[in-house]
């Protein structure tokens, strides 16, 4: 079995990457892990053309593709997003985006193999649940649209720095256990 964990943020070296380590590092022993930074991936934004809804791809020749083949080859996917404006990093919104080929509103459209679940951590400065849950709201709308059933979420406050996430590793290990 295989889990795909994913560092939403483009920040390769803050919270959002140390909150996604601990969950490749504590599922490793169950899954084979791979973790991936949205930035690893170069992609336009989507041209709202509709193409896709005829074609089930994009014309647009980049790395959402490659992306795409990772969530495929997943059994498990964990998205990691931090807070930016209330909502997922726009990197990370603008891959979505670009999702449409394979989502399941429009026939014909591209798909990944059935079967996948996907959980959601989302991260934030602040003190409040809302912005969180907000975040959970889209990655577990996207994952929808591309039929990965919704098996979990965390929603973690205040944490800006990643000094921040030690004060809260035990509490994403326990998380982990459910996956």
């Amino acid at each position: 079995m295989k889990a795909l964990i994913i560092n939403c943020s483009p920040v390769r070296t803050g919270a959002t990457q140390e909150i996604a380590d601990i969950v490749a590092e504590q599922l490793s022993g169950r899954y084979q892990t791979k973790k991936v930074c949205i930035d690893d991936y170069r992609f336009g934004f989507c041209k709202g053309c509709r193409q896709c809804h005829q074609t089930a791809a994009c014309f647009q020749e980049d790395d959402v593709s490659v992306l795409m083949k990772e969530f495929d080859c997943a059994d498990v996917i964990v998205c990691v997003s931090p807070s930016y404006w209330a909502d997922v990093p726009g990197q990370f919104k603008a891959f979505i985006d670009r999702c449409t080929p394979w989502c399941n509103t429009h026939e014909p459209h591209a798909s990944i193999a059935p079967g996948k679940r996907g959980y959601a951590i989302a991260l934030r400065t602040g003190p409040g649940i809302r912005e969180c849950e907000r975040i959970i709201e889209s990655i577990e709308h996207f994952y929808g649209h591309l039929e990965i059933e919704c098996c979990g979420h965390l929603g973690l406050c205040s944490v800006e720095y990643k000094e921040a996430v030690a004060a809260r590793r035990d509490e994403i290990v326990r998380f982990c256990q459910d996956i």
